[in-house]
């Protein structure tokens, strides 16, 4: 790719961003814009490529704004990765934060490229056109009014929001357009490996199976027990079984991919015995692993049970369930001792896992699990309820009149949506919500 293209390729993905993207909120300005970046480049992985749309696309259709937030994250880091690529899990690191590094990297590159050299010819007819533009479209909305307002539905306004988003996504193109003009070597093969003979790691790990093993076996009869553990054990409350453990032992299996990971990539396996032993130790270790998940699981589903369920209680429930995927996924590569694939897939399944919490709608599957508390129990947290997004709505609207008003008193009114910052759980809302004769502030 010539700098002239660069720089005109950066221009226009610059501009479609200011047109399209809505800062302020999740809406489908988000997706087009991806698109309009990802159609510029071309020259993309288009497995990553298509993860990223699909996260950046949750903004049409879910209004929670902590979900998209995540999505966003993602959506950038994925985007990265189809640019930068990455197979080991350095790699992937390194990847998903590549596009942002290049692009201060590019600034001084592009200059030198376009170093006396004038104005590009591609830019050329792009100057004229915007020039004819900026005599002829004034004087046409002043002479309409209608024409006027066709434009102001068409284009932003030129305030402090769209100068930001040019340079950025400017900026962020231009980063992926020199990382495409010259690669960089992101997993490290141009240097081997050190490896560590079975003497210095077989003790290590072996000293963490019999430890997990001692607690798999205490968890187990707990694991059983299920509720009746908490019931019967004096003392103990649902509240307390879950909060003096779970955090732990979710430190506990994210610290453990920590040790599994570095024994699995500098394990030196000269022997079919150093095989066996690899195979052996890191399995069940990863084996046991999974029954301090499934501890973990049972401690937050009980907890939720009890006290109903809360958008952070399903997030880390989501966060725990990802895990155990990660761990069966460590399983199975571990059973032919193949983990070339093992990194790619655990950060896949990880974007893929934050596109199944947003195709299950946490906001509203917590708001419809309150008002199935309520039926059941006759107990519920309006306020919390009312803190939720739009999405909830269609839920918060099946209960009786006097909670449903009181529920919609205590919300903001609906904000008002234009093409770009259109979202579809926003849309449901302002119709269920006009079809009850209601508004967003009560009756």
């Amino acid at each position: 790719m010539t700098p002239n293209r660069v720089l005109l390729t950066a221009a226009v993905a610059g501009a479609a961003g200011a047109v399209l993207l809505p800062l302020d909120r999740p809406g489908l300005g988000w997706v087009l814009t991806a698109l309009v970046v990802f159609g510029l480049l071309r020259r993309v992985a288009p497995g990553w490529a298509a993860l990223s749309t699909a996260l950046f696309a949750v903004g049409a259709f879910l209004a929670a704004e902590w979900l998209f937030a995540l999505c966003a994250v993602a959506g950038c880091a994925a985007g990265s990765l189809a640019v930068a690529g990455g197979r080991t899990a350095r790699g992937l690191v390194l990847g998903s934060v590549a596009v942002p590094v290049a692009s201060f990297r590019a600034l001084p590159w592009l200059a030198r490229g376009l170093r006396g050299g004038g104005v590009p010819a591609a830019a050329r007819p792009v100057l004229v056109t915007v020039a004819l533009l900026l005599v002829f479209v004034p004087l046409l909305a002043g002479a309409d009014e209608s024409f006027a307002d066709l434009l102001g539905t068409l284009t932003p306004e030129a305030d402090g929001v769209s100068l930001v988003v040019f340079p950025l996504v400017a900026l962020g193109v231009l980063g992926a357009c020199h990382l495409l003009a010259v690669p960089v070597d992101l997993d490290g093969t141009a240097r081997p490996a050190r490896r560590v003979a079975r003497r210095d790691w077989a003790l290590p790990v072996g000293a963490l199976v019999a430890l997990f093993a001692a607690f798999a076996g205490v968890q187990l009869t707990t694991l059983l027990a299920g509720d009746a553990h908490v019931v019967t054990t004096d003392g103990l409350t649902y509240s307390g079984y879950a909060r003096t453990g779970f955090w732990q032992l979710l430190a506990v299996t994210v610290l453990t991919l920590g040790v599994i990971a570095p024994v699995a990539r500098f394990a030196r396996l000269d022997t079919d015995r150093d095989r066996t032993w690899l195979r052996g130790l890191l399995g069940a270790l990863a084996v046991l692993t999974l029954v301090i998940v499934a501890s973990a699981l049972t401690r937050m589903w009980l907890y939720q049970q009890a006290y109903g369920f809360t958008v952070p209680r399903l997030l880390v429930l989501a966060c725990e369930l990802w895990l155990g995927a990660v761990y069966l996924l460590v399983i199975a590569a571990g059973v032919e001792l193949d983990g070339a694939r093992l990194a790619r897939a655990v950060v896949a399944t990880g974007f893929g896992a934050l596109l199944v919490l947003a195709a299950l709608d946490p906001d509203r599957f917590v708001a419809e699990r309150n008002v199935e508390r309520w039926q059941r129990y006759g107990t519920i947290d309006l306020p919390y309820l009312s803190t939720l997004s739009d999405d909830a709505v269609p839920a918060i609207l099946t209960l009786p009149d006097h909670l449903r008003d009181c529920a919609f008193a205590m919300r903001g009114p609906f904000t008002a949506d234009d093409w770009r910052t259109w979202n579809l759980g926003r849309e449901i809302a302002r119709r269920r919500t006009a079809e009850a004769g209601l508004t967003a502030c009560g009756p």
